[in-house]
């Protein structure tokens, strides 16, 4: 005779998940129309329908461990068409953001990057950060806005404070992704043992399929419906326009450290506009502008009774808008010769880049590497 399971709701974390995005939890009535209209959700074990169920009856184990959330690549179509308004996009989505918060310590860092009403404690460290060393070197210069051509390294030396500061915040981000991509990882797998049949490589086989079949290319936004391909195209400018920034800043750096040693290879900043690394980085910077207005004009388009935007959502690309914007506003002031404006508005570029990689881990931005876990440990279990 079967054992009889007692259900112990988590109250508070309802509420919680309602506060995050999922508002709408309640009006769901199980009919299954979002399981069956997600286009790339398994015919085995479907999503969204059980998460759905899990989270109105508050199973917040249940749920923070589901590797399904990490699936879901939030098109909307569940949502478009929901009888109810129930929103179960909004619901998964909140879920993520919720497992952001949590994967990694210091946790308090995820609790700010959940409410607005702690933004200005984000904003705050890296501007103190920076108006400090803005500071000293006011001192050394003997004027906050030094005379002379416009040099950002007057006031903010690389060498002394912008290689190591961000060197130092890049490497602890990467430790802490690491961290909480284990955290992930663990919280998938089951009691006991999983056997395999047939078969198997490594997952690390799994992770080049996975980043060559889907990240690089985007293919389940395709999947997700031809109506969405401003999404796709607005998701893969910014990601490209981010590698090709990671590119040049890769070469700067080996060209102005390692062109300490090796002379030849030395690259010296400003970078005349002509020279053909200032010209990759301008490219990059347009492509992250026109990324960003095709994901921001889509998400003020989207109908609030069918897919709702957050503040995670709001709060990620409103920082890339400020480091895109202060970039290209900090070059076009500094070749115009206008120094109290170009040295301010590069004290604020630095401000949020700063915030863009520090909170990397807690922020949505984080799931371009959570959910390449999670996709990489479903492949590996045997789904696709």
């Amino acid at each position: 005779m079967a054992q009889p399971v007692r259900i112990q709701p988590d109250l508070e974390f309802v509420k919680e998940l309602q506060a995050v995005g999922g508002e709408s939890l309640k009006k769901c009535y199980q009919c299954a129309t979002c399981s069956v209209a997600c286009p790339i959700s398994p015919t085995n074990n479907p999503y969204p329908r059980k998460e759905m169920v899990w989270a109105s009856w508050g199973l917040k184990d249940k749920l923070l461990s589901d590797v399904d959330i990490w699936l879901c690549h939030n098109c909307g179509t569940c949502s478009d068409l929901c009888p109810r308004g129930a929103k179960p996009g909004d619901l998964l989505s909140a879920l993520r953001n919720m497992t952001y918060a949590r994967l990694t310590q210091p946790t308090v860092v995820g609790k700010w990057l959940s409410s607005a009403q702690y933004l200005p404690i984000l904003v705050a460290i890296p501007a103190i950060l920076w108006a400090v060393i803005w500071a000293i070197m006011a001192g050394v210069n003997g004027s906050v806005f030094p005379e002379g051509e416009i040099v950002f390294g007057k006031l903010f030396p690389g060498d002394f404070t912008i290689d190591p500061i961000f060197m130092l915040t890049f490497f602890t981000a990467v430790g802490i992704l690491f961290k909480g991509t284990k955290n992930l990882i663990a919280s998938f797998q089951p009691e006991g043992r999983t056997m395999m049949l047939g078969k198997t490589k490594h997952w690390t086989l799994h992770l080049v399929d996975v980043i060559l079949e889907e990240v690089l290319t985007h293919t389940k936004f395709k999947d997700c419906g031809a109506d969405k391909s401003d999404r796709k195209v607005g998701h893969m400018v910014l990601m490209y326009s981010f590698v090709i920034l990671a590119f040049v800043t890769g070469v700067v750096a080996v060209g102005h450290w390692g062109g300490k040693v090796i002379p030849a290879i030395a690259i010296h900043t400003p970078m005349p506009l002509t020279f053909p690394v200032k010209i990759l980085a301008n490219i990059g910077a347009v492509m992250l502008l026109v990324g960003l207005a095709i994901l921001t004009v889509r998400r003020k388009a989207l109908d609030p009774k069918k897919t709702s935007s957050n503040y995670y959502d709001w709060y990620l690309l409103g920082v890339i808008w400020v480091v895109a914007v202060t970039g290209v506003l900090s070059q076009l002031f500094r070749l115009a010769g206008i120094a109290p404006v170009a040295y301010s508005v590069y004290y604020v570029h630095l401000v949020a880049v700063w915030m863009l990689f520090a909170y990397l881990p807690w922020s949505k931005l984080g799931h371009l590497v959570y959910r390449t876990a999670a996709l990489t440990y479903v492949r590996a279990m045997g789904r696709r």
